[in-house]
């Protein structure tokens, strides 16, 4: 993987997993003591990120800084039978149902 790739690979996950997080760039921005722009040219690639703002950005997202840097993969694979099950049974709920369970899933996180 050439440079210029893994820069883009990193930028696509912090991306990724900003949303993942439900964080707007502007609310990272907040949280990390940055100017939205910034945080805007790093997911754009066009600004390098520091070692110590990938550890800034994996706990404000909750994920590892070795996913961030595309060292491991922590997500599950879509055609794990697990998430089809799961896609499976969810699709069964009742929207209410539903709202609880992803507040449920949410405080697990914050846990």
């Amino acid at each position: 993987m050439t440079l210029k790739d893994q820069k883009s690979d990193i930028s696509a996950r912090l991306k990724e997993a900003r949303k993942l997080a439900g964080l707007s760039q502007g609310q990272v921005a907040k949280i990390l003591g940055l100017h939205r722009p910034t945080v805007s040219e790093i997911e754009s690639g066009r600004r390098r990120v520091s070692a110590d703002e990938i550890n800034s950005f994996a706990e404000a997202y909750e994920v590892s800084g070795a996913w961030l840097l595309g060292e491991i993969n922590e997500t599950l694979e879509t055609n794990d039978p697990r998430i089809q099950l799961a896609a499976r049974e969810l699709a069964k709920i009742k929207p209410d149902d539903l709202e609880k369970l992803l507040r449920l899933i949410s405080s697990m996180r914050d846990t």
